[in-house]
């Protein structure tokens, strides 16, 4: 199973209610709304895509179906852009 995690050697801060992740390698920035936000700190230890899901629902209380695609969606933009990686 696959377990994600946050790549090091990022700056992060939160303005506005929105997380903003600073990549200073390649000079990039993200922001990331409160949901993203959440699963960020969560990923700063491994986590499979299970744990963060079941994580959310505990905070969050949503049932929606689809909140597992777009966390998915959202789990892949973070790898493309180098934000995550695989922790093992």
């Amino acid at each position: 199973m696959i377990q994600y995690i946050r790549t090091p050697n990022f700056e992060e801060t939160i303005l506005d209610d929105e997380w903003v992740i600073l990549n200073t390698d390649n000079h990039s920035i993200t922001r990331l709304n409160d949901i993203g936000g959440f699963c960020w700190t969560l990923l700063s230890e491994p986590q499979t895509f299970k744990s963060i899901m079941e994580a959310i629902h505990q905070e969050y209380d949503i049932q929606d179906q689809s909140i597992e695609e777009d966390i998915q969606r959202f789990l892949e933009d973070l790898i493309e852009c180098g934000l995550i990686r695989d922790a093992e």
